[in-house]
């Protein structure tokens, strides 16, 4: 369902993602690890059409992200790590507002919100504005309208950062029956090892733009002679705590070179 091959993305003097290759099968959940300023956010973007790389090869549902972005975009939904809702628009209306941007039939909309929103559990509170809702609320709604268009692939990146432990799981339990019955291929980033351990079929842990280990939760463990999956990530990637991926100044210069390029 993905495959990169030697993909590389520099950004002036640094190399943020350095000849990456890896496969994902359709189906499965594949956790994609790193620290701080590894890579992860740039590989998403990436494989998302929002960003080109410098160098390497892209497929996604077989199409090329970089010469076949529409193609590529109707194949996946996204989760952002910010929140992406209209806040002033009730959940209903976030929904159709998706829905409209990516075509999808009025004869079929109504039928795909009201079974996507009876998934996560928002049906009862279709007409409430969204800015009244938790941000466990908002990431349910947010998975929902991520998957209006029947996408193939789910991309999420952090999608339970800063939720409690009881919305934590709630969440991954709609995705795992996402996957299971929809067979949906969810790709997703996280800080918390212990979500990975659970929830990932297959894993990749990318450092300093590279990739350094590949395989299920327990092969890691094994590889690194570890018990848990946050001492195996520490094992393979250090205790040195790192810098964001991309600062501030960075996004402003990059903004700017853009801009100037238009």
């Amino acid at each position: 369902m993905i495959d990169v091959k030697e993909l590389t993305r520099k950004f002036e003097d640094s190399t943020a993602v350095d000849q990456v290759s890896f496969s994902v099968p359709a189906g499965i959940i594949f956790g994609f690890l790193g620290p701080n300023g590894a890579g992860k956010t740039t590989t998403i973007k990436m494989l998302t059409t929002t960003l080109k790389p410098s160098s390497g090869t892209m497929r996604v549902d077989g199409h090329d992200p970089v010469r076949e972005q529409n193609a590529v975009r109707r194949s996946f939904g996204i989760v952002f790590q910010d929140p992406s809702l209209d806040e002033e628009l009730t959940a209903y209306e976030n929904m159709e507002l998706h829905g409209a941007l990516y075509g999808v039939p009025s004869s079929k909309m109504r039928e795909r919100i009201k079974d996507l929103l009876q998934f996560v559990e928002l049906w009862d509170r279709q007409k409430d504005f969204v800015k009244h809702f938790s941000g466990g609320m908002k990431r349910r709604l947010e998975i929902a309208r991520a998957l209006l268009h029947e996408p193939k692939i789910l991309f999420l990146d952090e999608p339970t950062l800063g939720l409690d432990p009881q919305t934590r799981n709630h969440i991954w339990t709609y995705i795992k029956n996402l996957c299971a019955e929809q067979k949906v291929t969810v790709f997703f980033t996280t800080h918390y090892m212990e979500e990975a351990d659970r929830v990932a079929d297959d894993l990749a842990v990318i450092d300093r733009g590279k990739i350094v280990a590949r395989g299920s939760p327990k092969h890691l463990k094994e590889l690194s002679n570890t018990v848990s999956l946050e001492d195996a990530f520490i094992a393979l990637t250090g205790h040195a705590i790192r810098d964001e991926e991309v600062s501030a100044t960075d996004r402003m210069r990059l903004t700017r070179k853009m801009w100037r390029r238009r």
